[in-house]
């Protein structure tokens, strides 16, 4: 308990931090919401949500260069919101599953709500 604040609901106080997640898990949440606060990545996320595309149709949907959706789609891969396929010379990139769907568009229902 902080000293200079004083309890006024122990048992509440004592509940929720039993419910909080630990500082390992809080961090980790931290910096996955972190890869949600770029605009361009986040431009890629909802393009992929329409429809899966390669590298070039990607680029010309959002109007990005193929070097910057390249160095973006690496950072989403490495934190698995996007998958890849080869299909002949091109590599088609898609959502990784329905979980990432679902955080944009409960996003969006927030950001609609009056």
């Amino acid at each position: 308990m902080r000293a200079d604040t004083p309890v006024i609901n122990k048992d509440v106080v004592e509940f929720t931090k039993s419910r909080l997640p630990d500082e390992t898990t809080i961090y980790a949440i931290s910096d996955f919401f972190k890869i949600f606060g770029d605009s361009t990545r986040l431009q890629i996320l909802c393009a992929l949500e329409a429809n899966q595309m390669c590298v070039g149709d990607l680029c010309n949907a959002i109007d990005i260069t193929k070097s910057a959706a390249s160095h973006q789609l690496n950072i989403l891969k490495a934190n698995k919101l996007v998958k890849y396929r080869k299909v002949g010379k091109n590599v088609v990139y898609s959502l990784d599953d329905d979980h990432v769907s679902m955080i944009i568009e409960t996003a969006k229902k927030h950001l609609e709500e009056k």
